[in-house]
């Protein structure tokens, strides 16, 4: 926190007020239950505190009331991975999910307090069968299975209170099956809160910050430069403008955001992270205790580093553009999808004018695909395939590619055809093997029986040196969000 705000804080309240922060930052509406009982209440003894805070270090709105808190972000870059918060039992919500969730939000508009699933729906169908290529069909079971998601995503987070009935028996049908729900309209407000209207924008770009010009004052620079400490897992300098760069070096702004947190500062010379050492400042534990494909994507970096400890000065180098180089292109892939009807053109707010100034793109090593298959293979003779589970011990090569979407994930490589780059971020955890016990009966790895899908509610709202051994922390921490 910076000196205007730190001495509110004592010492001895300190950790509280940490934890606090890392709650209103990894969950996207906290009520008295969600996150779990008693956390709303432990929010709300800091809001006036926080709200504070996060208004001068990130630029955010922090909403709280006595019965929920939702923080309202400002965003800078279009990130695919924002798409978890729309998510049911660790599976990202489609295209039309994300449909049926707004038309829904937008008919409780014109409901009273109390409503039945059934009027819902009946009220609900006609606005999306005017929607070319969306409609809903209740004879359709995958139309039906996209609305019973939506409405529990409501309900888990008290945007809607079951009363009567239940989801699973209206969608089995029957002259018995409906819901009966209350609608909380303040917690559907809160949900719903775009930055500048809907009907006033032509490009997804229109709700992000305002561009950072050159000319832009060095305390919006150092803004950012905190809200993309706390948005991405890591901030390569390579992949920021050379003014965020510039506040992400200079003392103050990256630790002013510890502080907040409680995370741990690591710099190196390729950029800067957040060290979570209590795994609560998170979205993806890593290592954590995860199943066979967390587990070979551990030992998958150990193989790596090794590879890389005996091949550095030979290794491919490729450019590897980060996400700020990557924005234009999944803008004009999102406006693709905008519809055009009733947009108030006078007033529309101008997409981003140029592609901010950046740095030229970093140039990772690379590891081909052949290269990952006999890693795997390798783990496969030394382990036995029986540690990997009935799941995977006929497929290595499906485990290779969930491993590798984990570690995409992660941001800790980049995938490419033929490939992935492997980000300096990566090598934190080149002696991950020490942190991976064995099971003293047999010898093998205890990777459990399965893979379990990370719950919805996970506390998110989320690993520096590219030399092939560098001097960073064994791999044994996860990464803030």
């Amino acid at each position: 926190m910076t000196q205007r705000t730190r001495p509110r804080v004592e010492s001895v309240d300190l950790g509280s007020y940490q934890q606090a922060v890392r709650k209103v930052l990894t969950c996207d509406v906290i009520t008295a239950t969600r996150p779990r009982p008693g956390v709303l209440d432990q929010v709300l003894y800091w809001a006036d505190q926080m709200t504070e805070d996060l208004r001068a270090l990130f630029g955010y709105t922090l909403v709280a009331t006595t019965d929920h808190v939702r923080l309202v972000r400002e965003l800078d870059l279009l990130d695919p991975s924002q798409r978890q918060t729309f998510a049911r039992r660790g599976r990202p919500f489609d295209r039309r999910r994300l449909a049926y969730l707004c038309l829904l939000l937008a008919a409780f508009q014109r409901a009273q307090v109390e409503i039945s699933l059934g009027d819902l729906v009946r009220g609900f169908t006609p606005s999306a069968n005017e929607i070319a290529g969306l409609g809903y069909d209740p004879t359709d079971s995958t139309h039906k299975a996209a609305l019973v998601d939506v409405a529990h995503w409501l309900l888990e987070r008290g945007a809607l209170h079951l009363s009567d009935g239940s989801v699973e028996a209206w969608a089995r049908g029957g002259d018995q099956g409906d819901a009966l729900f209350d609608i909380d309209h303040e917690v559907c407000e809160v949900l719903f809160r775009p930055t500048r209207p809907l009907q006033h924008l032509n490009s997804a770009t229109g709700l992000l910050g305002d561009p950072l010009g050159p000319d832009a004052p060095r305390e919006r620079a150092a803004q950012r430069a905190r809200r993309l400490l706390v948005e991405f897992p890591v901030v390569y300098y390579a992949d920021v403008e050379p003014e965020v760069a510039a506040a992400l070096r200079a003392r103050g702004p990256a630790e002013e955001v510890a502080r907040l947190t409680g995370t741990r500062l690591e710099r190196r010379a390729e950029g800067v992270l957040l060290a979570d050492s209590a795994g609560t400042f998170t979205d993806r534990a890593f290592p954590g205790r995860g199943g066979a494909v967390t587990r070979t994507a551990g030992l998958l970096l150990a193989q790596i580093a090794t590879h890389f400890e005996e091949s550095w000065a030979g290794l491919a180098r490729l450019s590897a553009p980060g996400p700020l180089h990557e924005h234009p292109e999944l803008a004009a892939r999102i406006d693709a999808g905008l519809p055009r009807e009733g947009i108030v053109t006078e007033l529309a707010w101008a997409e981003t004018a140029d592609a901010p100034a950046v740095a030229e793109p970093a140039e990772l090593p690379l590891v081909e695909r052949e290269r990952l298959e006999t890693m795997v293979a390798d783990l496969f003779e030394e382990f036995g395939p029986a540690s990997f589970t009935a799941t995977w011990q006929q497929d290595p090569h499906g485990l290779l590619d969930a491993a590798l979407a984990l570690l995409t994930d992660l941001a800790l490589v980049r995938p490419l055809p033929g490939g992935v780059l492997v980000t300096p971020a990566a090598l934190r955890y080149r002696n991950i093997r020490g942190a991976l016990p064995e099971r003293p009966d047999t010898g093998l790895l205890p990777f459990g029986p399965l893979d379990a899908p990370a719950p919805d509610d996970a506390e998110a709202p989320d690993p520096g040196h590219s030399a092939p051994a560098p001097t960073t922390t064994e791999g044994t921490e996860d990464t803030a969000p």
